[in-house]
């Protein structure tokens, strides 16, 4: 009788996920440490929340409607209930904000950062789980909160090594544009939105992108389709004349201005007060013109935005190693939700926030060699010569990392040359060599990987190439000295 088969997985990875390598997680670590270091100094107290949430306190708030799963990844639980992985850091915020409410400080302001999970159709640079960091600011009303959190937004670009003239910061009111749709004569939410996602997405598909999604819809290049809003020619023409109005720029006091000239007494009278102000506390805070735009076509795409709302775009322009330019677009974004507290109080919690996906922002820095801090610290390698002596090579790397290096002994298996490139391969910048000559002379051979590449490189000569001593002998009591003398002379 055959021997029965025994199952052997495929080694796959879940669409849509990714695994991120050393120095992508170092590059996300820098800039999580600026971000956090810009909201200490701004009076943020920290928060962690739990990676799920109940369903019902999701709501409605769900990042992507027009998916059949509402965009969560979710479970019930043994008791009936059903759970989700938590799609932002905002909605955790309000259920925690309604739950303490009587024992906050209020304004309360926390920041936070960790994963979030989004079941949505996956995409070129568009995951399903990425790391969130973001701060906001509950319990304070009106526009000198939201004020307070765009001047954030752009100490934090600076922070993470943005020069001004690298990205701009462009500010609307969501209540603009309810004025517009307010003009259309609809109540109903649903096609509110789909307007809302449809002007929310003029950068990336044009005018006529967003006059299909306004009509009948639009079906993408997969061939998937997304159903419109429904507006007749009229509405259509009334939404797209608004954004071509408001594309015509000027300085923040010349956008409002033209803004007061046309709204009227709708609800949009509220949002062009709000810019006004916003703009008086921008000046006074020294932010410029150019880093701060006012822009009416700006939406955000979440339901739950009720008034002044931004988004940051990277200027910068990094480009592949063919040349070809990446495109990053908006890298950070935040805006006022005054009703999402409510939902569990019943009673209007005031509330603003700023928010940047890592991940993407990240991988936007590291292209443009902007994030500092993203490269490890100088590794060194102990190499196991002989292998009845590893208590002893153990015994080293504690010694260097007891002075603050990053050091390893070899644990595998290979000869000394293997144990070399292998040393290479990690990116060492020493290897330390103590065989049975060095154990009975009492010292070590050091070998500078870094010069020996750099030497590979440059050098033809044989006897030029002895000169620099890639490889030399210290006393066993001298090799942390030697090695930090040597990284010291290199800055």
């Amino acid at each position: 009788m055959a021997k029965e088969k025994s199952f052997r997985p495929k080694a796959r990875r879940p669409r849509g996920f990714e695994d991120r390598a050393a120095h992508v997680i170092r590059a996300e670590r820098a800039l999580v440490s600026a971000a956090s270091a810009v909201y200490e100094r701004w009076g943020f107290e920290p928060l962690e929340t739990p990676a799920f949430e109940y369903a019902d306190a999701l709501g409605k708030f769900l990042p992507d409607e027009d998916r059949p799963n509402e965009g969560v990844f979710a479970m019930q639980d043994d008791d009936g209930q059903w759970m989700a992985l938590r799609y932002d850091l905002t909605a955790p915020l309000a259920r925690f904000a309604a739950e303490g409410f009587q024992d906050l400080v209020k304004p309360y302001r926390r920041y936070q950062f960790g994963e979030v999970w989004r079941n949505e159709k996956p995409g070129p640079g568009r995951f399903r789980q990425f790391v969130q960091c973001d701060a906001d600011n509950v319990g304070a009303s009106g526009p000198a909160a939201d004020a307070e959190m765009i001047a954030l937004a752009a100490e934090v670009m600076r922070s993470a090594g943005l020069n001004d003239d690298e990205f701009v910061i462009r500010v609307n009111d969501r209540r603009l544009l309810d004025g517009v749709l307010e003009s259309l004569g609809s109540a109903d939410e649903t096609r509110r939105m789909r307007v809302l996602r449809a002007i929310d997405k003029l950068d990336r598909l044009g005018m006529q992108g967003v006059e299909l999604l306004l009509g009948q819809g639009r079906k993408d290049e997969s061939g998937d389709f997304t159903e419109g809003a429904g507006l007749d020619q009229a509405g259509r023409s009334r939404v797209l004349g608004f954004l071509e109005a408001s594309k015509a720029g000027g300085s923040r006091a010349e956008v409002t201005a033209r803004l007061a000239g046309t709204a009227g007494e709708t609800v949009a009278r509220a949002g062009v007060e709000a810019l006004e102000e916003i703009n008086a506390i921008l000046s006074a805070l020294g932010i410029p013109e150019e880093l701060a735009v006012f822009d009416p076509s700006v939406v955000r795409g979440l339901g739950y935005y009720t008034g002044p709302v931004f988004e940051t775009e990277l200027l910068a322009t990094p480009t592949y190693a063919d040349g070809s330019p990446m495109q990053f677009g908006s890298v950070a974004s935040g805006g006022r939700y005054d009703d999402l507290v409510a939902r569990f109080t019943g009673q209007q919690v005031p509330a603003t926030g700023f928010s940047f996906g890592v991940s993407r922002f990240a991988a936007a820095l590291s292209a443009l060699g902007r994030l500092e801090g993203a490269d490890a610290a100088p590794l060194v390698i102990v190499v196991a010569a002989d292998k009845a002596r590893m208590a002893e090579y153990f015994a080293m790397a504690a010694q260097l990392r007891a002075a603050g290096l990053r050091a390893e002994a070899f644990t595998g298996n290979g000869n000394m040359g293997k144990q070399l490139k292998y040393a290479d391969r990690r990116d060492a910048a020493f290897a330390v060599i103590c065989g049975e000559e060095e154990f009975v002379s009492g010292t070590v051979q050091i070998k500078d990987l870094k010069l020996g590449a750099q030497l590979a490189e440059s050098i033809t000569d044989r006897d030029e190439w002895k000169e620099q001593k890639q490889q030399f002998s210290v006393p066993r009591a001298e090799l942390v000295q030697a090695i930090v003398s040597r990284l010291s002379a290199r800055g």
